[in-house]
């Protein structure tokens, strides 16, 4: 028989003892508050870059920043005997004393950013300072300095680099493998970082932003200095954003007392916004919040602004808004959580009111009506070769937006063109989405980082003619306008890019009304840098080369490479002898017309840039200066001129080299391919669209239609 009686319960356990936790234990605890992911980190690093007043900073990312973080300012650098302690905890130049906390106008305060990455990474400081004849480079590990190698001592060593600060991240969170299981894919961790880069840049146009992947060719976000927030806004999330754009401002100033001054008044306030009007439709709210040019999230804020477009917008779709409050420091409060990420300040209601406020009212003076934008399918293509006038009208396909004020600008389609049926076959097929082979063939591209935010095209500037008196130039550039076949040049002006289907072999498709054609994409690059090269003679931009090559190395590898020289009657020393000598020569000449600057050491100092948005590939850098010796013809100005620009084309059109370089691995190769290919569409055939006249010779063999559409047609009513 089972037994009533309960067991006697356990006895409580008596009070532990509280012990003190090991320094090491308490830095690894502190370092996961503020270190959650590589983003968290570089926003920490970012901050410092940019109150160290840098107009310049490159990251470069591998395996979305586990592998490697690395941070490159040009700032104000760090002085050689701070480097002991730099990655202790609360070491900072930013605080004094507690008061100073009320007065704070930079990023970072606590000292605890680099003291926490060196505790769950691999950390590496390279820095100079102006004054500094060399830069110095200390590693740390756990706070601490360390050896860079086995054997060697922590002091910071000295090394060559520019002014500024370079941090280098490897292996982060190699001693907690819980934190690095908790994290997503490497590339949803690049995209991370990505968003963290484009807010920064949004906010700060007048810093040059970069970021790529480690190996990559080109950076995936490149923004340059001296531009406003609306044109950084275009250029890093796109013409679809930019175009719908609202700008208003608000402050703790009333309108009647403008003049008002609130510089002593602990209250004042001033707000820019930019934001998106009822045309565009977001699938999430994408708020860009800086608090006193910090970045920052406000669910209040969100929630606020969102209700200002919920009666605007259909349900479910969301806007764009940038928006940028500067406070008194004494009214903030910037140290209520360990990342940053959240302050508190006063009169939040009533500035989140006064915002909103200025949104919906700006909105309200705008049009309520939807704008719709489609293309008109015309019949007809373009006309033969000599009837400019008769092309013209019948190119005439228009992306039309209505705009409220009447059917006549709403549509530009002639009556008779309406009542006329278009058959099947005269349809220009060409999608709104602009629809390539990318869209059908899963290939990640660069720029995308699997989201689902279109890649948008580099923003090209206007290049002006330059002044020259020259006869030859004069001459050059008239037998270049001679040359222009303008039925190809309006194909190039007004086509759809495709695809590109051979790299290697420089083949590209478009589509051009009807018609699709397969063009030979680095004879066309080649024709436009040459004709950028004779438009900005004597005036080009310099892309400079930090170091300096030596010159005779570099064409000493380019003879080396070649395997037929035995036919110019000299040994491969004495061919590099006579091209460096031809070179030196003509130093001043090359600098003054072409600013390609050689130092008297024998050194390559710059190069002409001919597009600003684009970079050769500098590994065709030592074939380039090899072939200006035997190539350019110097003795004749006219033909010295034309050849030296038809060489300066040659290395900046994207063929491949013919001689190989050291073989890349499968990973590095696709990621290189993959970077190619954006830059041959988003940056060759933009500036082509733009720069381009067309000669006839390229219809020769480097421009050949594939397919036309009525012909389709007839091909399959036959069967």
């Amino acid at each position: 028989m089972a037994s009533n009686r309960r067991s006697p319960s356990p006895e409580p356990p008596g009070p532990q003892p509280i012990r003190r936790l090991h320094e090491s234990l308490i830095n690894r605890i502190a370092a996961g508050e503020i270190i959650h992911r590589p983003a968290s980190a570089l926003k920490e690093l970012l901050e410092n870059s940019l109150d160290a007043g840098s107009t310049s900073i490159q990251v470069t990312v591998k395996d979305g920043g586990m592998k490697l973080l690395q941070i490159q300012d040009n700032g104000c650098g760090i002085r050689k005997e701070d480097l002991p302690l730099l990655a202790e905890r609360f070491t900072t130049s930013k605080l004094t004393t507690f008061s100073d906390l009320s007065r704070l106008t930079t990023y970072g305060f606590r000292g605890e950013a680099l003291a926490s990455i060196s505790h769950v990474a691999h950390l590496t400081v390279i820095t100079k300072t102006k004054s500094n004849d060399c830069a110095w480079k200390a590693a740390y590990l756990d706070g601490s300095l360390v050896p860079s190698k086995a054997g060697y001592s922590p002091d910071p060593k000295p090394c060559a680099g520019n002014n500024g600060t370079t941090i280098i991240i490897e292996d982060m969170f190699y001693n907690t493998p819980t934190r690095m299981s908790a994290l997503r894919s490497s590339s949803e961790e690049y995209a991370r970082i990505l968003d963290v880069m484009t807010k920064y840049a949004v906010h700060n146009p007048k810093v040059s932003f970069g970021c790529k992947k480690a190996g990559s060719l080109s950076p995936e976000l490149s923004t340059p200095s001296c531009s406003d927030t609306s044109q950084a806004i275009r250029q890093l999330y796109g013409h679809s954003i930019a175009k719908e754009l609202l700008h208003v401002t608000a402050s703790s100033v009333s309108d009647d007392n403008t003049d008002m001054d609130d510089s002593d008044d602990p209250e004042a306030w001033s707000a820019e916004v930019y934001f998106t009007n009822v045309n565009y439709q977001g699938k999430k709210t994408a708020l860009l919040l800086f608090i006193n040019h910090r970045l920052v999230e406000s669910h209040r804020i969100k929630r606020s602004i969102e209700s200002v477009y919920s009666g605007l917008l259909p349900k479910g779709s969301f806007p764009f808004v940038y928006l940028s409050i500067n406070l008194d420091p004494r009214s903030v409060d910037v140290n209520v959580h360990p990342t940053k990420r959240e302050v508190h300040f006063l009169n939040e209601e009533t500035i989140i009111e006064r915002i909103s406020d200025a949104i919906q009212q700006k909105l309200a003076g705008q049009s309520q009506s939807r704008v719709f934008e489609y293309q008109t399918l015309l019949t007809g293509g373009i006309a033969q070769s000599g009837s400019r006038k008769g092309k013209e009208k019948a190119s005439n396909v228009d992306e039309v937006e209505g705009d409220g004020e009447g059917p006549e600008d709403d549509r530009r389609v002639s009556e008779s063109q309406v009542a006329k049926k278009v058959l099947s076959q005269h349809k220009v097929r060409t999608s709104l989405q602009d629809r390539t082979l990318d869209s059908m063939i899963p290939v990640t591209d660069p720029l995308r980082n699997d989201s689902d935010e279109p890649v948008t095209a580099i923003r090209l500037r206007d290049i002006k003619e330059s002044t020259c008196h020259f006869t030859s130039i004069t001459e050059l550039r008239r037998l270049a306008n001679k040359r222009i076949h303008y039925d190809l040049t309006e194909i190039i002006k007004k086509h759809t890019f495709v695809g590109v289907i051979d790299l290697y072999r420089c083949l590209t498709l478009i589509q051009h009304n009807k018609n699709l054609y397969m063009v030979n994409h680095a004879a066309l690059a080649e024709e436009m840098f040459y004709q950028l090269a004779l438009l900005q003679f004597g005036d080009y931009s310099r892309l400079k080369l930090d170091p300096p090559p030596s010159l005779r190395m570099l064409v000493k590898f380019a003879v080396d490479a070649e395997e037929d020289t035995a036919r110019s009657g000299m040994s491969k020393d004495e061919i590099v002898d006579r091209i460096v000598k031809t070179l030196m020569d003509r130093r001043e000449m090359l600098l003054e017309y072409f600013s390609l600057d050689i130092s008297e050491t024998g050194d390559v100092k710059t190069l002409p840039h001919l597009l600003r948005e684009y970079t050769p590939n500098l590994d065709k850098l030592p074939m380039f200066l090899m072939r200006l010796g035997p190539q350019v013809l110097w003795e004749s100005e006219q033909e010295c001129f034309g050849s030296f620009m038809r060489e300066l084309a040659y290395f900046y059109s994207p063929a491949p080299l013919s001689v190989g370089l050291a073989p890349a691995s499968d990973e590095d190769e696709q990621e290189n391919l993959k970077s190619e290919a954006w830059r041959i569409q988003n940056i060759l055939f933009q500036a082509m669209r733009k720069y381009l006249a067309a000669p006839k010779f390229l219809l020769d063999n480097d421009v050949v239609q594939v397919a036309s559409l009525p012909d389709l047609y007839r091909v399959f009513e036959r069967c």
